[in-house]
């Protein structure tokens, strides 16, 4: 089997890629071990945040750190394990996270968040898809009114600098918004030019449908093996050999592994995470996509239920579950939406956030070999910015003036 271009995961990143060279007429076989959308992109958040211009840092605050040590925090858990075996990426992540480097960062990142949702929104037509997509905005409900007043001077920074909109409530505006919520909170900030996914696999299997009705096509195999060809590339896989010309590597938590064999040492890390479906208590209801911003959860009423996502666990890939931090989650969110149901599952879904200590994904062409293409550690953004990378490597492959300026996600800046 031969290929002009052959790209490496169908997750959002992959299928987004392979979505926009298929339109500019390439021929290209997209390839996953899964059907597209079956591995990180399935299990995030649903939405496609056009306010997150702001990548999360390591926490640096004494107080923060210290609170963390318990290991009973709801948006951070470790293992040590996944400390030591990330131990120079997370050190490389905590100075990335400095206010000097952070301010250099957040225009960079910026750059492509900007674009998400007008990215998404020629494949969400094509696609069909909808139905899919609510365009009532998120929001972020927060219980201290201090670090209230904090993200809403944020808030202004990101419309003035970012074209981010949003509005700002009180308690009140909340429980208006909001009635089934518990009492006691500060207010929030309702993030109004994001947009909320109700299946977010769903929408990935639909850009897939896409993008092979525009003529690529998709294979389900495991790849055994990848070397250099005299034509391009050569893999090998359970369903037989490919050749390509190109080959696009979007394998997400996995691309840093992968990608050893062939030289290539990037200080990539993942961040875990955990989701369950619930149901509701009769008559109760939530409307809006809510993150509990003050405790590190994520509640989402989607096709399947009530979606609570959990924050970030540091772990190895491979570490069997943990649901602590799940069942921790789901204690607090009973408290902000007293109407939440019994679980709808028998086991947590788990996955991982693919990571770079810089916070920005690697974009654009391996740094010492012709014909290999990078896209992956997107972080908690993948989703969201998988459109817009599909855009830019695109333009990159053809070698044409890109949306964005690319030089801060190339591989050579480590």
């Amino acid at each position: 089997m031969s290929r002009e271009t052959v790209v490496l995961g169908a997750g959002m990143v992959g299928v987004s890629i392979a979505w926009h060279l298929a339109r500019r007429g390439r021929s290209v076989l997209l390839v996953d071990r899964l059907p597209p959308g079956r591995e990180t992109s399935y299990g995030n958040g649903g939405l496609i945040q056009r306010e997150a211009v702001r990548p999360y840092t390591f926490p640096r605050e004494l107080s923060k750190l210290l609170s963390s040590l318990p290991n009973r925090r709801v948006d951070i858990r470790y293992r040590w394990s996944g400390v030591l075996q990330f131990a120079g990426p997370l050190f490389d992540y905590w100075r990335y996270s400095s206010p000097r480097h952070y301010a250099r960062i957040i225009p960079e990142y910026a750059s492509l968040i900007a674009l998400s949702t007008q990215e998404h929104a020629p494949m969400i037509e094509a696609a069909g898809a909808g139905e899919l997509i609510g365009k009532e905005g998120w929001l972020e409900v927060h219980r201290s009114q201090t670090e209230l007043e904090r993200r809403a001077l944020e808030a202004e920074d990101s419309a003035r600098r970012f074209g981010v909109t949003h509005d700002l409530l009180d308690g009140q505006g909340l429980a208006l918004k909001e009635p089934g919520l518990g009492g006691g909170l500060a207010g929030a900030i309702h993030w109004t030019n994001s947009w909320s996914v109700a299946d977010p696999g769903e929408l990935v299997a639909a850009y897939a449908r896409s993008f092979e009705q525009s003529g690529g096509e998709f294979l389900q195999a495991e790849v055994r093996g990848v070397r250099q060809a005299e034509s391009g590339w050569r893999l090998d896989t359970d369903q037989g050999g490919i050749d390509a010309r190109d080959v696009v590597v979007a394998l997400g938590p996995w691309a840093g592994s992968w990608l050893r064999d062939l030289g290539y040492h990037l200080p990539t890390f993942v961040k875990r995470g955990y989701h369950m479906h619930y149901g509701t208590a009769e008559g109760q209801r939530i409307d809006h996509w809510l993150a509990d911003a003050d405790i590190g959860y994520i509640l989402a009423p989607m096709r399947a239920g009530i979606r609570l996502t959990t924050g970030a666990e540091l772990a190895p890939l491979d570490a069997p579950s943990s649901h602590d931090q799940l069942a921790a989650a789901e204690r607090k969110a009973r408290e902000l939406f007293p109407g939440l149901g019994e679980r709808l599952e028998a086991q947590p879904w788990k996955g991982a956030r693919p990571c770079l200590p810089d916070m920005k994904p690697v974009i654009g062409p391996a740094p010492r070999h012709a014909g290999l293409w990078f896209a992956f550690g997107h972080g908690h953004q993948g989703f969201t910015m998988g459109p817009a990378t599909g855009r830019v490597l695109s333009e990159m492959m053809e070698g044409e003036p890109t949306a964005v300026d690319m030089a801060p996600f190339r591989a050579e800046r480590f």
